[in-house]
């Protein structure tokens, strides 16, 4: 008789929470503001199981792009930008052969810096177009969404959520020039940590350290021109100053595609979460006979490495 009372307690007790939370329970609105490119095809995942779990999802995307298409799992909002097709195929995907050029550094770091110079001012411009379409805005206003999910390397939808007032989920897999560390207010050790590209490891020499702290100022030049314009633009809707920090620092929660496996240890602040493998695509398991071929192979492998060795 005493364990039939406490087992109704304990179901009265579930049903008094859930009357209680679930009006915090339901399905909520997210507007998306993507990056163009790869960027997107990472995201489109996140989008997906957004709409799975019964949220609604809202893209706003300009008219002319090159991966945002429109699918079954969310709603699609564009807008017209001053480019054509063939021009923002050009911007985004022409370039591409530079890293394959056999050239000096130095050559490398200008054709690299002037493509992405013309890059920012296509994305710069089609800001400008999003966040002066009164009529978009006023529809994504009267919308009431609940969070913005957007990739910061396109600071657009951080301008955006700001001007909107609704909390903004950044989803990414790290910013440049450190603006990520500066947006997060997170320790940034440059001794400790080795910088991306710099081919230096977690145990490094003294002029190591010294590289690992000069590198970034090179990187200073590339995101002056390519995320500054969006420091005027927030600035201009706002009336008033609002910097780069500002912008970054707005994000309520970070996602990092990335994880203390493939990347060097750091320091991170409470509203990091690191979500690497999310854009890996799932594959079936391999059968017992390739997994028994492959171990013979291995032990094939170190037994001839083994017999060279002595």
């Amino acid at each position: 008789m005493a364990l039939g009372l406490q087992l109704w307690r304990q179901v009265l007790a579930g049903l008094l929470l859930c009357v209680c939370v679930g009006r915090w329970a339901e399905a909520g609105k997210v507007l998306v503001a993507p990056m163009e490119g790869s960027h997107w095809l990472s995201m489109r995942e996140a989008v997906r199981e957004l709409h799975a779990r019964g949220h609604q999802a809202v893209i706003v995307a300009p008219e002319v792009n090159v991966r945002v298409k429109a699918e079954d799992f969310f709603i699609k909002k564009t807008y017209a930008i001053p480019y054509t097709q063939d021009d923002f195929n050009y911007f985004m995907m022409g370039r591409f052969n530079l890293f394959f050029e056999r050239v000096n550094f130095l050559t490398l770091f200008w054709k690299t810096a002037e493509a992405t110079k013309n890059a920012s001012v296509v994305f710069a411009r089609s800001c400008e177009a999003l966040l002066h379409n009164k009529e978009l805005i006023r529809d994504l206003n009267a919308s009431s969404f609940d969070v913005v999910l957007t990739d910061p390397v396109y600071p657009c939808g951080a301008v955006l959520a700001k001007y909107l007032s609704i909390p903004a989920v950044f989803f990414l897999r790290f910013l440049p020039c450190d603006l990520d560390t500066e947006g997060t207010a997170c320790p940034n050790p440059f001794s400790y940590v080795p910088k991306l590209l710099t081919r230096n490891s977690d145990h490094m020499t003294f002029f190591q350290r010294v590289k690992n702290m000069l590198y970034p100022l090179a990187l200073k030049y590339l995101c002056h021109f390519s995320f500054t314009p969006y420091a005027r633009m927030a600035s201009e809707l706002l009336q008033r100053d609002v910097s780069l920090g500002e912008i970054f620092g707005s994000a309520s929660v970070w996602l990092f595609r990335g994880d203390f496996v493939m990347d060097y240890p750091r320091p991170i602040m409470p509203n990091m979460v690191f979500i690497g493998g999310i854009n890996c695509g799932n594959r079936k398991p391999l059968s017992q006979v390739c997994t028994a071929a492959f171990i013979q192979s291995v032990f094939q492998v170190e037994h001839i490495i083994f017999n060279e060795r002595n």
